[in-house]
């Protein structure tokens, strides 16, 4: 006989009973792995790639992924083509059809820098009736799920001091605990903030002294002898902070860099965070001292072979997958150690950003090409591949997303959504 037992947000497999998750609800996932429960997927890909279920247009312009919460799929984006302006929106949309549901205007589009840094790039954070998100003007923007009417907008540069620590905009998804929104505003003056998720009330405001502002990274939740921690980066390094009380319980700071991007990895007591542009990736230990203490302890500091810029990295069993910085080789690499396994240039090109599921990495190259990858150290070997359509005009940077069997992929103003199961 088969059943299923289901635990908060996942339905786990029991006897061989395909393995998928309720929601997609922030970037990476709701465990900000970018590993989904997936099973039973695709084990290679036909030439034009796995069948295409939709496609929609109406996200605009913008490098943010997707959440997915419920029936509804969340992004931002501005200058979209279904608005009569080129400001910036979030938008939802129809899971099953993909058809546009509604958008809320929530500011000015970016335009800092070249054209191809510009628009949107922080991913929604859906949770229950509300879902939320940073502009990269650092305006966080609470709306409800079922028309887009906005609760509340918070300034965190007005309201809390914050500052980016480079000239890129805010790209991080907010994370909720609980009844908890945390984030980063970042600076020394509230460098991560804990506030009421309804209301948007400051609950506490933890300070690290010195800090040069906000990185790109979003919050993960570790638990280290009982304790609570929220682990992220910011432009000067790796941070952890008491979740229930706002303490900085320990830093790990970097040499200054142009921009720390990568969310942190957490297994257990270790964190692993990568830094690009040649900095590298470093394995810590959190470690339970006196009086409620906790200390980090270096496994290995920052190793410039584990470098990665911005398409993130993924820990699938032992070992690391992702990019070389941004250079489109992808890399395997021993998480204890370090040490590279593998590094192998693949059939796209350019940066590339990675998820993973049911023993494969999902590589999705700044040239528009998805190759699936099987997660195996002895070797890089791909078992498919093809063309986003659409892509080109500008590079592919919104990250992939798997869930209950789908493929969603952001490409500039279309999202598109593919079959991945065995027919």
């Amino acid at each position: 006989m088969m059943r299923s037992v289901s635990w908060p947000g996942i339905l786990l497999a029991v006897i061989g009973m395909p393995v998928v998750a309720a929601d997609w609800p922030t970037f990476r996932g709701l465990d900000r792995t970018a590993v989904a429960p997936d099973t039973d997927l695709l084990e290679a890909w036909p030439a034009a790639g796995p069948p295409l279920l939709w496609e929609t247009a109406g996200a605009g312009r913008g490098y943010a992924s997707v959440a997915i919460g419920g029936e509804r799929i969340f992004t931002l984006g501005d200058g979209l083509s279904t608005a009569a302006d080129a400001d910036e929106y979030l938008s939802c949309f129809d899971r099953k059809t993909g058809r546009q549901l509604w958008k809320t205007k929530t500011g000015g589009p970016w335009t800092s820098g070249q054209e191809s840094w510009q628009s949107s790039r922080s991913t929604p954070t859906v949770d229950g009736e509300m879902v939320y998100v940073l502009t990269p003007f650092g305006l966080l923007v609470g709306c409800r799920v079922d028309d887009g009417r906005e609760v509340f907008r918070i300034d965190l540069a007005e309201r809390f001091g914050g500052k980016k620590g480079d000239s890129w905009g805010y790209s991080e998804s907010v994370t909720i605990d609980g009844d908890r929104l945390v984030c980063t505003p970042g600076g020394p003056q509230a460098t991560l903030v804990a506030l009421d998720k309804t209301s948007g009330e400051p609950i506490w405001s933890c300070p690290v002294p010195d800090d040069p502002g906000a990185g790109h990274a979003s919050i993960v939740t570790a638990t280290v002898g009982g304790r609570r921690v929220y682990v992220t980066t910011t432009a000067g390094g790796a941070v952890g902070v008491d979740a229930e009380t706002g303490t900085l319980l320990w830093t790990y700071p970097i040499e200054r860099t142009t921009a720390v991007i990568p969310t942190p990895i957490v297994r257990d007591d270790l964190v692993f965070f990568a830094a690009g542009y040649k900095r590298g990736g470093a394995l810590l230990r959190q470690v339970p001292g006196p009086g409620g203490s906790l200390t980090i302890e270096e496994i290995y500091p920052l190793n410039p072979d584990l470098a990665n810029k911005h398409g993130g990295i993924v820990l699938v069993g032992d070992h690391l997958y992702g990019d070389s910085d941004d250079k489109g080789i992808p890399f395997c690499a021993e998480l204890m150690t370090g040490k590279i396994v593998w590094k192998s240039r693949g059939s796209g090109r350019n940066s590339a950003c990675v998820a993973a599921a049911d023993g494969h990495v999902y590589v999705k190259f700044a040239d528009g090409t998805l190759a699936l990858v099987k997660a195996d150290p002895a070797g890089y070997e791909e078992v498919g591949s093809f063309q986003l359509p659409g892509s080109g005009d500008r590079p592919s940077w919104a990250h992939p997303v798997i869930l209950d069997g789908l493929l969603y992929l952001r490409e500039g103003d279309a999202i598109l959504c593919y079959d991945i199961r065995p027919r």
